[in-house]
């Protein structure tokens, strides 16, 4: 049994526990959304809420960059299902980001990477929808924790009723706030990683090799044995320790050169291809990053737990850029109960009218997402039942 499946058990375990202990204090919607209510953060919102001046700025851009990341989302769903469905080696453009579930071209997450990140971009997501909605004076009925089957959440609950008859532009302030505050809060948490952490990460880090994280179908490299997740060591026998030696190494052949690759697993001839920018120029057709091999010696060594503890928080930081952008977005695709969707009625009200046709065009468009949504799942869908199912056929 591995240890974050450990700690997934003792978690829920402890919440399940708590839940039986207060069950009074818990509300449950729809047998699948559990809420706990309190009155945590109301006092701040308010606070914030004074300085209108810089708010309304905010709001403004907010609605501005909200509504082009809504067009933004649903075009990469377009043409990404499009993709999936056209070319068979495309990969899907949404990923179910969950403990376990490998995605290409990134690290495992761990369950606390997972649960902490979830828990801070929630938090900050649902505080910048109360902040907006007390700024345009909606009264905050509660806010709190919830758990949306096994996944944390935060929540914060205005007064639906006072909301609807505010105007268009208050409305989409209020509903903008949340995922435009998740996007900054990536862009914010990337700058610091790129422009602090990575400096930091990598004079205390050991290199060996380049790892492959895609490879091009076009290239010839494609048709050898050499895949995705291979570690390269050498190339013609000379030794590949970071980025430098990889690029330095094969801008020093020319295409239809015969190369060899040496990985952990074996050494492949592979024929060097054609740059389309540059048909005199060599590309070899991988996407690359450094094999990380663990922390310098000499560092472990003068400084014990402290690098390890580093390299955890600079993960953490990773996750949270990674999903706090992805939640933004997602949250901005015109789809049924999320705040992009809400925008887009408030829009199409707007358009329009009359709500009638704004909730047609509304239900059209949410089935239309929701049907882009589980073609790009569903490689994913038919990897979880053959995990469930492959099991119990060997059983019977």
């Amino acid at each position: 049994m591995s240890i974050d499946l450990i700690f997934v058990i003792l978690f829920y375990l402890i919440l399940y526990l708590i839940f039986l202990k207060y069950r009074s204090k818990f509300e449950i919607q729809n047998k699948f959304f559990v809420l706990y209510k309190t009155k945590i953060g109301l006092k701040l919102m308010d606070r914030l809420s004074k300085h209108s001046r810089i708010l309304k700025v905010l709001g403004f851009i907010s609605i501005i960059i909200s509504f082009i990341g809504m067009i933004f989302i649903f075009y990469i769903l377009l043409k990404g299902t499009y993709n999936l469905i056209a070319i068979p080696e495309s990969q899907p453009m949404l990923a179910p980001v969950l403990p376990g579930v490998a995605i290409p071209g990134l690290p495992s997450l761990s369950f606390w990477h997972w649960i902490i990140s979830i828990l801070i971009i929630a938090v900050i997501h649902e505080f910048c929808h109360g902040v907006y909605a007390r700024l345009n004076g909606i009264k905050i009925k509660s806010s709190g924790f919830a758990f949306l089957g096994p996944i944390l959440a935060a929540f914060v609950e205005p007064d639906e009723k006072q909301m609807e008859k505010k105007s268009k532009y208050a409305q989409l302030s209020v509903l903008s706030a949340g995922p435009f505050s998740n996007i900054v809060l990536g862009i914010l948490v990337l700058l610091l990683v790129i422009f602090i952490l990575s400096p930091v990460a990598s004079s205390l880090t050991e290199y060996n090799g380049m790892e492959i994280i895609n490879i091009n179908k076009s290239l010839p490299i494609s048709n050898t044995t050499i895949k995705e997740g291979d570690i390269i060591l050498k190339i013609n026998n000379i030794e590949v320790n970071n980025r430098t030696d990889f690029t330095k190494i094969l801008e020093s052949f020319s295409p239809n050169n015969i190369i060899y690759i040496t990985t952990m697993n074996s050494t492949v001839p592979v024929e060097v291809g054609k740059n389309p920018q540059n048909s005199s120029k060599p590309l070899l057709g991988v996407s690359v990053s450094e094999h990380n091999i663990g922390i310098k010696k000499e560092i472990k060594d003068k400084y014990l737990f402290l690098p390890g503890i580093f390299f955890w928080l600079f993960k953490l930081l990773f996750w949270v850029y990674l999903i706090s952008v992805g939640v933004g977005l997602f949250n901005l695709l015109p789809l049924g109960p999320v705040d992009g969707g809400r925008m887009f009625y408030v829009a199409a009200l707007y358009i329009t009218k009359d709500k009638l046709k704004a909730k047609k065009i509304y239900t059209y468009v949410t089935l239309l997402c929701l049907t882009l949504i589980f073609i790009n799942l569903l490689p994913y869908i038919i990897k979880l039942i053959s995990f469930i199912l492959i099991p119990l056929i060997l059983l019977f």
